[in-house]
């Protein structure tokens, strides 16, 4: 039912000042007590103290567990939802039927349809991309496929699968997955490490693609050109948990926002042919309160994370800030919470090294995705039963 309305308990909301906001999420001890960061400024950067008053106005609802979403060139947004449904939601807010078409999707635990992507010309090609979960003898794994959207945006056409996770894995967590065009030709898929033990150690190894960013031509799915010699061709880079966030900066950079276990949420800046260390070296605990491999957080030939959180914020989703409606933000990321009261996260990014964070929107709720709308305006999903489209403006 087409509407959009305003949410009152989130309007006029006014950004505490700084001594206020240290008090608040800075305030509560780490999980890891006995670890320390490797640099200043790695964790608990300085509290933005900001004036600006937030607005939120639900687009559309009616959405069961969002979790990814694309904006389409007549301004509405293809919208994912985890059960295994793709829509489309009008700029007015109109919430269409299933779109027809989609494979077959393991939905359950954390599974089900996932990330969605649009071509640059997609006002031509109607072509798009989606990650799934998608069964398999012997259970399941993450798998990316392209299709062609119908003209009456009905159905999906020629759906081709390019991509699958292997190995194939009975379980139903950590499937990651974004799906980022790299601007080349190219697909960026974030993808889990299957989250038990012991198969999650195998983000270490180089004969498999969990724990692993994969770089995939955009319509047969091969290796792309350039990727490093890291085991199976199509890896990117290696030794991730979780990464539910990841976008390219203005240079073209790929970052990602990994989930920690028990602490250890990690921000990193992904070059080619890295490895980022889960799970030898992590900022955070098992979710038993047991140290992981012993607690180190570091190790030769392993990356830092440029920034950490513990407790965590458990990270999904993920955009640079460029806009008119929000200049005093412009290049600075941000991200969506699943845990804790606030549902957006902002980082003030300098040069490589975070500056300065501040926690905005209390009591929206799990935020799975964000995106920014051409009028600077952010666009949030909340993931729940009864899931929202929310776009956040100037008050």
């Amino acid at each position: 039912m087409p509407f959009l309305r305003s949410t009152a308990a989130f309007a006029a909301l006014i950004l505490a000042p700084l001594a206020a906001c240290a008090q608040g999420f800075n305030s509560a001890p780490p999980n890891a007590s006995g670890q320390t960061p490797a640099f200043e400024g790695q964790t608990r950067a300085p509290a933005l103290a900001d004036d600006i008053g937030l607005e939120t106005t639900v687009i559309a609802d009616g959405l069961e567990h969002p979790w990814g979403m694309a904006q389409l060139p007549d301004g509405g947004w293809l919208v994912t939802e985890r059960p295994g449904r793709l829509r489309i939601v009008s700029a007015q807010g109109g919430l269409s039927d299933p779109i027809g078409g989609l494979p077959e999707i393991s939905a359950g635990g954390q599974g089900g349809l996932l990330d969605v992507a649009i071509a640059p010309d997609f006002a031509e090609s109607r072509r798009l991309w989606f990650s799934y979960a998608a069964p398999a003898e012997g259970g399941n794994h993450t798998a990316v496929a392209t299709a062609t959207l119908s003209a009456d945006n009905a159905t999906l056409e020629d759906v081709r699968q390019i991509f699958a996770q292997v190995p194939v894995y009975d379980g139903d967590k950590h499937f990651g997955s974004r799906v980022v065009p790299d601007g080349q030709g190219n697909l960026f898929v974030t993808l889990g490490e299957r989250s038990d033990v012991p198969i999650r150690d195998t983000a270490q190894r180089d004969d498999n693609h969990l724990g692993k960013i994969v770089r995939i031509d955009a319509l047969t799915g091969a290796p792309a050109p350039g990727n490093p010699a890291m085991g199976l061709p199509e890896t990117y880079a290696k030794g991730l948990r979780n990464v539910q966030a990841a976008a390219l900066d203005g240079s073209g950079q790929l970052w990602t926002i990994e989930h920690g276990p028990k602490g250890g949420d990690e921000l990193n800046r992904i070059e080619a042919g890295r490895n980022y260390g889960w799970p030898v070296i992590t900022y955070g605990v098992d979710y038993s309160g047991a140290p992981i491999n012993e607690g180190i957080t570091a190790r030769e030939g392993m990356e830092q994370p440029v920034y950490y959180w513990d407790p965590v914020i458990a990270p999904a989703g993920l955009a640079f800030y460029k806009g008119e409606m929000f200049p005093e933000w412009d290049g600075h990321l941000l991200t969506g919470a699943l845990q804790g009261d606030h549902g957006l996260v902002r980082l003030q990014l300098e040069g490589n090294r975070i500056a300065g964070e501040a926690r905005h929107l209390e009591g929206i709720g799990r935020v799975r995705d964000v995106e920014l709308a051409p009028d600077g305006s952010i666009l949030l999903l909340t993931d729940k039963d009864n899931g929202e489209l929310v776009r956040v403006t100037r008050q």
